[in-house]
């Protein structure tokens, strides 16, 4: 019976720690996220951004491998040959040494040779290997082809710098989004606690015959019609935090917690509007087309390059044999070797290189005349920008007295109700101006950071 008794209390305590274990789990089971955090993950785990490490990798060893042709080029080849029709050498004036006659006079023991149909030459395999080598000592095009390749990197790390930048805009706006989702949750949540509250307390006077029956009516449609309206924003909250998680390369079901307000970045407003720098020095657009036009004027340089001589070093050290069976063993093989500099002189190419170069030429202007085009474009997004910036300052300062005037309102129409004076209509047209003031309050300031963050993108600012 004790150890019965003892099995009892055990099975009574593990039932009681248990739902407070359930309850660990899941809170360690949801990531709290603020904005530093979700910026920190979407720039390690997100595949846009990894694509783009990737590529200044392949951009590197692609300029490693630039410096290969400058090193000498070792090969090792083998070569057979089975001699189908063997070739036939007439010698002049062969017979004039043998007295006149172009038939060898035979000895004892041999055949005579008729000279005028020729001497067969070489046997039926011929067998070669051997080593090349080749070295350039004069390539001015092959050097000049380095300072592209080096141009080739510079050019992809930009790239990666604007996809991180891209990326963090991306995610700033996801974010804020949550933030502005959770928060319109809260304003619709509110508004329907406030709704269930009148109801519940006009019921009791209802019940108690101090209201009309129109009164609970109408207060039961207002609690019915917040509902909705709060089920809509709990809905968009899940989206909002779907698409966050899709940037952050996170699975779907896993549970997140954005941390934050929007009301918490209200002291910044003014502050970042007044010390905002709209130079375009850092404008990964503006640098990309730089960079290119840099990488053209080099390529122009090399295909003048072409005008100029190259010299190279050869080598080849090769053994070779020749025999009428496969009897290996007997085989005789013969080196061969020979090293020689080669030098080539461009005199004429029918006006391909000139041509080439005309066309490298109208390509610089165009990517000119597009950076002006681009410039222009983006002075005009940095002034939208921050008209937009100054607009949301002005719709925040009115939302912000427009909050604390209907706050006030609702509380005086609630006063007048309890006490008979007002009625259900001011009541509830004061509850929904409570409600839009809010959101109107939270829009402000979610609309001056998207602003912001566009602006923070087109100056090539990535915080």
């Amino acid at each position: 019976m004790k150890k019965l008794s003892i099995s009892k209390k055990m099975l009574l305590a593990i039932l009681i720690l248990l739902p407070s274990t359930d309850f660990t789990l899941s809170a360690q089971d949801t990531l709290k996220l603020d904005l530093s955090k979700a910026l920190e993950i979407a720039l390690s785990e997100n595949p846009t951004v990894k694509v783009a490490n990737k590529e200044i990798e392949k951009k590197k060893y692609a300029q490693k491998g630039a410096y290969a042709p400058l090193f000498p080029q070792i090969n090792f080849s083998a070569d057979y040959n089975r001699t189908l029709k063997k070739q036939v050498m007439y010698l002049d004036g062969f017979g004039a040494m043998g007295g006149g006659s172009e038939t060898t006079t035979p000895t004892e023991g041999t055949e005579t040779m008729d000279i005028s149909k020729g001497i067969e030459v070489g046997r039926d395999n011929n067998w070669s290997y051997g080593f090349n080598a080749s070295m350039p000592l004069v390539a001015p095009t092959l050097w000049k082809s380095l300072t592209i390749s080096a141009i080739d990197v510079e050019l992809a790390v930009e790239k990666a710098r604007s996809s991180k930048i891209a990326m963090v805009n991306q995610v700033k706006k996801s974010f804020y989004g949550v933030l502005l989702a959770n928060d319109s949750y809260r304003v619709f949540k509110s508004s329907y606690d406030n709704s269930m509250e009148n109801y519940q307390d006009i019921k009791k006077k209802f019940d108690q015959g101090l209201v009309a029956e129109y009164d609970l009516i109408r207060a039961d449609v207002s609690v019915k019609n917040a509902f909705p309206n709060m089920l809509q924003a709990e809905n968009a909250l899940t989206l909002a935090k779907w698409q966050l998680k899709a940037l952050l390369g996170m699975d779907l079901d896993l549970a997140i917690d954005c941390e934050g307000k929007l009301t918490e970045f209200e002291n910044e407003l003014y502050a970042d509007y007044l010390s905002t720098d709209t130079s375009l020095v850092n404008n990964s657009d503006l640098k990309q087309l730089d960079i290119q036009s840099n990488q053209l004027k080099e390529t122009i340089k090399m295909q003048k390059f072409e005008y100029l001589p190259t010299l190279s070093l050869s080598g080849m050290y090769q053994w070779s044999a020749m025999n009428n069976n496969f009897k290996f063993s007997e085989y005789r093989w013969n080196p061969y070797s020979v090293v020689g500099v080669s030098l080539s002189i461009p005199i004429f190419s029918g006006g391909g290189k000139y041509h080439k170069i005309k066309q490298s030429q109208v390509t610089l202007e165009q990517l000119s005349l597009q950076r002006e085009d681009a410039k222009r474009n983006l002075q005009l997004a940095l002034k939208q920008y921050l008209d937009n910036m100054n607009t949301c300052i002005k719709k925040f300062n009115a939302a912000q007295k427009g909050v604390s005037q209907s706050e006030k309102g609702y509380q005086i129409a609630q006063k007048r109700y309890e006490t008979g004076s007002g009625t259900l209509l001011e009541l509830n047209d004061a509850e929904l101006a409570l409600t839009q003031s809010r959101l109107n309050y939270n829009q402000a300031i979610y609309d001056y950071m998207i602003a912001k963050s566009d602006l923070e993108k087109t100056l090539g600012e990535q915080k």
